[in-house]
């Protein structure tokens, strides 16, 4: 198998990679993150006009890409930045619309990929524990009044968690009940909310890892027919591919986030004396260092792995991609934990990019479902 980027692949990545160099530096970062926004609408109107958002879409949808790799090229240059705009959620919301959106709706993913409109994903619950079709928010029919779109409307109540960019968000794509037990796969079905709807309430805070979040509560909050995304009570499986869109983009923008982490520690090691001898030249160090080079490969292979899955059957598709998070989940906290360690007390230290992309490797773990999460979901794919 050829594991080389095609040539327009190789352009994207240099072409991201040297704004992200250029224009997203350490400094600039850590400003946006601590805004009150929590990311850059210039920036992010910037990396539309590139084609950056673009290239996570196939041509039917207005992109250029779409695949696989498209997505994880993206976001590993991402990644390498430690880059907060709200690539994720456009990613998953644009997918769901595509896979399943009628017309009018597909329509809307020329605004989500202009950068005109900021949409977030609200599907995680607070006791939801990352299953995915754990789901207790509901929607019910209710009469639109008399005429022949009558009976058509629905009704949505229930809460959300940890909606990334919700404060900002002028389009929500929600999973809501309309039949069944709550963790039954069948009777969830997707709708698209606006943000100025009445009864949609938001409570946005800061994250760990920089950036924003919110909380984002739905009190009886009426919805036209079209705010349904393809047919009431089968939206799991169109639910499920966007989200394994969503691990694979988490696994590669964590490897980028990896290979700088591993970078500052090469670099330190390589100029910070002791006993009038760099550091690095200590064979206890080495040793250390030589294995998480073997590691940060293997999440390599991961993520190669779930890219090329993506467009597979979907039990292969989702097998693989539960695989690379769960090894992403492990290798991101050792790499983490070794580059601290190596660095000593320096890398702690807020002033040190190094303790931002520590931060970040330890939080990807938990988006999308950590490591015990998937491990258990790969085993549970094997045997039916």
């Amino acid at each position: 198998m050829n594991f080389q980027h095609t040539e327009d692949r190789r352009m994207l990545a240099e072409t991201l990679n040297r704004f992200v160099s250029e224009q997203y530096g350490f400094g600039t970062r850590d400003r946006i993150a601590r805004s009150p926004e929590g990311f850059s609408r210039e920036l992010w109107n910037r990396f539309a006009e590139l084609g950056i958002i673009g290239a996570l879409f196939d041509e039917t949808s207005g992109g250029f890409g779409g695949e696989g790799f498209d997505i994880a090229v993206v976001f590993e240059s991402l990644g390498r930045g430690l880059v907060v705009e709200p690539f994720l959620d456009t990613l998953i919301v644009g997918q769901a619309i595509a896979r399943s959106g009628n017309d009018a709706q597909r329509a809307r993913l020329g605004e989500l990929i202009d950068g005109s409109r900021i949409a977030a994903f609200a599907h995680g619950e607070p006791d939801s524990h990352y299953e995915l079709a754990r789901v207790t928010t509901r929607a019910q029919r209710k009469s639109s009044g008399s005429g022949s779109g009558s009976g058509n409307a629905w009704q949505l109540s229930g809460a959300k968690a940890v909606v990334q960019h919700g404060e900002h968000a002028s389009l929500f794509l929600v999973s809501a009940r309309t039949e069944g037990e709550d963790d039954s796969e069948h009777g969830v079905s997707l709708f698209l909310v606006p943000r100025d709807a009445v009864g949609v309430s938001v409570r946005g805070y800061p994250k760990i890892d920089g950036g924003r979040a919110a909380e984002v509560s739905f009190d009886n909050v009426m919805l036209g027919a079209d705010a349904l995304i393809g047919e009431a009570n089968n939206g799991f499986a169109t639910l499920e591919y966007a989200i394994a869109c969503g691990v694979l983009a988490l696994c590669a923008e964590a490897l980028g986030a990896m290979e700088r982490a591993k970078d500052s520690t090469l670099d330190y090691l390589r100029t910070r004396k002791q006993f009038g001898v760099a550091i690095g030249s200590f064979q206890a160090l080495q040793h250390r260092m030589a294995d998480m080079l073997l590691e940060i490969e293997q999440a390599r292979s991961a993520v190669i792995n779930a890219a090329a899955a993506l467009g597979a059957e979907r039990k292969v598709r989702e097998r693989v991609v539960s695989a690379a998070k769960y090894s992403i989940g492990r290798i991101g906290t050792l790499v983490a934990q070794e580059c601290i360690q190596l660095h000593g007390g320096i890398g702690m230290t807020w002033e040190l990019p190094l303790a931002h992309y520590a931060k970040r490797l330890v939080m990807i773990d938990h988006q999308l479902g950590d490591e015990d999460h998937h491990l258990e979901r790969f085993v549970a794919l094997g045997r039916e």
